[in-house]
């Protein structure tokens, strides 16, 4: 495998699922935390690693959200950011829109401006410094009330033209798309794109992905990889073109495996399935990592690989001129490698 993993890291790709706040790996968590004056109950990295032990989505909230607390200037979030466009670039990824959870930081006392304001300049230097494309998507803590959200939506319009779009996250059990819908059709008509996680393997997943296709009507479903059982849904979705951000490795910590059998299905029915890495610092792996490891499992080549990377960039936000120029990166490369 040693040429693919070469090849699935140089391969030029965008990532559209990735978190912000879960690229926080156990260094910088101890900077921070150091910087702000806050002890941890860890005291080393094999320590903080050693309790990332999730068995489904629940667990993994337990010991995600708490972790933000050493989050607290615009320093900090700028440099979080910072630290993963950096690894990104590093990994091939050329643009990268990146969810971002204000709630989890407003409700806890940080102003909204240190959120929003140090993630816009870890994406300026970064640009400056890697080439790196990044944008920024507001999502909304889906355990939260339906006015929270609505009051962050509002508070995030002063900034609009630094977010793209507006997401929802978070945990899945009670809290269905239905529930977020006027805030949702608020944003689109202020001009936000649409997305919405539908998490792998959900009490009522079926019913859900149908709301955000057919009620939400969204331009994007994360996850969502359990459409594979409603065949009129998977139509609906290759109808429209729906992009689908998959994440494989993070797939096998919530689940009992990666789900490759489902997104490699979607991927050859032609869907615009994409590859990402979620929240990389506690699965374990970033997005050319994901790349690779679902290639090892599903036994996927070149060429699947490098259509992943197209729909990266098919199923993005990008302008058309934009888009146009990177697919156009991603066949010189394939034809590079394939003459060599």
């Amino acid at each position: 495998m040693t040429d693919l993993v070469a090849f699935a890291h140089g391969l030029p790709k965008a990532e559209l699922h990735l978190h912000l706040e879960g690229t926080l790996e156990p260094e910088l968590k101890f900077a921070l935390a150091a910087r702000n004056g806050i002890e941890l109950a860890e005291k080393t990295v094999e320590e903080v690693r050693a309790t990332y032990n999730f068995h489904d989505l629940t667990s993994f909230l337990q010991v995600y959200y708490p972790a933000m607390g050493v989050l607290q200037t615009a320093e900090d979030f700028r440099d979080l950011a910072y630290a993963y466009l950096k690894k990104a670039a590093s990994q091939g990824t050329r643009h990268a829109e990146m969810f971002f959870d204000p709630q989890a930081h407003t409700s806890r006392g940080v102003p909204f401006a240190h959120v929003i304001g140090g993630y816009r300049q870890a994406i300026i230097e970064a640009r400056a410094e890697f080439g790196i494309q990044g944008e920024l998507i507001l999502c909304i803590l889906r355990d939260f009330s339906a006015e929270f959200a609505m009051a962050t939506l509002m508070e995030a319009l002063p900034y609009k033209d630094w977010i793209l779009g507006l997401g929802l996250d978070s945990d899945e059990r009670g809290n269905p798309p239905a529930k977020f819908a006027a805030v949702f059709a608020r944003a689109k008509a202020e001009g936000f794109l649409l997305t919405m996680h539908c998490d792998i393997d959900q009490e009522g997943s079926i019913e859900n992905i149908r709301q955000v296709i057919e009620d939400i009507q969204v331009d994007r479903i994360d996850h969502g990889t359990n459409i594979v059982e409603n065949d009129e849904l998977v139509e609906a979705a290759k109808a429209r073109g729906l992009g689908f951000t998959t994440c494989p490795i993070s797939n096998s910590f919530v689940t009992d495996q990666m789900k490759s059998d489902e997104i490699v299905a979607l991927l050859r029915r032609g869907l615009k399935v994409t590859i990402n890495s979620d929240d990389p610092a506690y699965f374990g792996g970033y997005v050319a990592d994901n790349y690779v490891a679902l290639a090892e499992k599903a036994d996927l080549g070149i060429e699947e690989l490098a259509q992943l990377a197209r729909n990266s960039f098919e199923a993005s936000w990008l302008t058309p001129f934009r888009r146009d120029a990177y697919l156009a990166e991603v066949d010189a490369y394939v034809a590079a490698h394939t003459a060599s």
